[in-house]
């Protein structure tokens, strides 16, 4: 199991560097090229994926503006997990007022019991099936933990 999480791991770090490097953030370029999209989806329902390497990667590409736009999808067990974590819920309004647009399945939620109580926290919860096939379509960075 542990050879897993290492290739997975290296394969993360690898997609990572591969996107700061078509931004231009290892080529000493600070402002993205125009237009610059990152979707985020969020799916794992460890905590530890959640705070080592989703928050930490979504929250600075937009805080270092290595993406004109970054958006959070949460979905699946990580719902569940947000809900019931004061510590994540912290760090997404963190996220919300550096300005990452955080949206949540409704499909996910409603099936967790968690719905409201993720709209409470500013998150804008609907079906995604159809917006996150645009975001591709539209040809956004994708990133998935």
């Amino acid at each position: 199991m542990k050879k897993a999480y290492i290739v997975f791991g290296l394969s993360v770090a690898a997609l990572m560097i591969s996107l700061f490097v078509r931004s231009g953030s290892l080529r000493g370029q600070e402002k993205p090229s125009q237009n610059s999209r990152l979707a985020v989806v969020w799916t794992s329902g460890d905590p530890e994926v959640a705070n080592r390497v989703c928050f930490m990667y979504t929250d600075n590409a937009k805080k270092q503006k290595w993406f004109d736009e970054v958006t959070l999808i949460v979905w699946g067990p990580s719902a569940r997990l947000l809900a019931g974590d004061k510590d994540l819920q912290a760090k997404i309004k963190g996220m919300l007022d550096d300005g990452v647009k955080i949206q949540a399945c409704l499909a996910c939620t409603d099936s967790y019991g968690v719905t409201e109580q993720l709209r409470k926290m500013g998150i804008e919860v609907k079906y995604m099936g159809k917006p996150f096939t645009d975001l591709i379509q539209q040809n956004w960075h994708v990133l998935t933990f």
